[in-house]
């Protein structure tokens, strides 16, 4: 059983910066990739970046440019920089863990961030 946990969400002005982290226990070579996904009210989760462990990283169209994921190995930690925010940012960002073999999910407990003037 992995653990997965968030935090760093919080309420920002249109056009600020707020880093998420993630913390997930156990080794990072016992993932297979590591991400971010959100669900603002009404919708469905969509993916935000997902990097996989050893590959590469991919983000969706409409963070492109503005987020980055970046990964401390020897803590188990993905972080999420996000910059440039919109208030169509404005979602619950869920990390996720995808395990090594069995490729079974694993999710945090969803961290608020609400991009309001």
């Amino acid at each position: 059983q992995v653990q997965v946990v968030e935090s760093g969400g919080g309420l920002v002005q249109p056009g600020g910066s707020l880093r998420l982290s993630c913390t997930a226990s156990g080794t990072i070579s016992s993932f297979f990739a590591m991400g971010w996904y959100r669900q603002a009210p009404g919708k469905q989760r969509e993916l935000v970046a997902i990097n996989i462990v050893g590959g590469s990283t991919n983000y969706a169209d409409s963070v492109k440019g503005r987020f980055t994921t970046s990964r401390d190995n020897a803590k188990g930690t993905v972080h999420l920089q996000m910059n440039s925010l919109k208030p169509e940012d404005t979602a619950v960002y869920y990390c996720n863990v995808v395990e090594a073999g069995s490729y079974h999910h694993y999710w945090g407990q969803g961290t608020q961030v609400t991009v309001s003037s």
